[in-house]
């Protein structure tokens, strides 16, 4: 239970240094993008930028909870906490984005990290190729 624990907690700190790490980047990267932050007035490539930033940390915040508490089904729990930390923020933000921006950003955390951890834990059981 303890290396279950433990996947879940490095888990979401692997889903927020993503975060951070592409946030900094986008930030170095894209003038206009720091332009929109201000008022969150974010052109649609912007919004799906964040979005997929979102999706691809979040796969990973499953495969490495399943890879550290080796049970693919912990990864759900790693979501679960994802959708209890973002209802929040996102009730907060409401009216700065569409619905349709909040509904694909929070029904996709369970399960892209279900898919995380799944393809985790398949890769971890195959046998190796020789």
């Amino acid at each position: 239970m303890g290396k279950q624990i433990l996947g879940v907690v490095v888990g979401l700190m692997v889903w927020f240094a993503g975060a951070v790490v592409a946030g900094v980047l986008l930030r170095s990267l894209w003038p206009e993008y720091v332009a929109a932050s201000g008022d969150m007035s974010f052109t649609l490539p912007m919004k799906l930028t964040r979005l997929s930033i979102g999706a691809l940390t979040t796969f990973a915040a499953g495969a490495v909870t399943a890879f550290i508490g080796r049970s693919g089904w912990m990864a759900a729990v790693t979501g679960a906490l994802l959708l209890l930390i973002f209802i929040p923020e996102h009730i907060s933000l409401w009216d700065k984005f569409p619905i349709w921006y909040h509904l694909t950003f929070l029904t996709s955390l369970p399960p892209l990290a279900i898919v995380g951890g799944r393809v985790t834990s398949l890769l971890w059981r195959s046998p190796p190729n020789r």
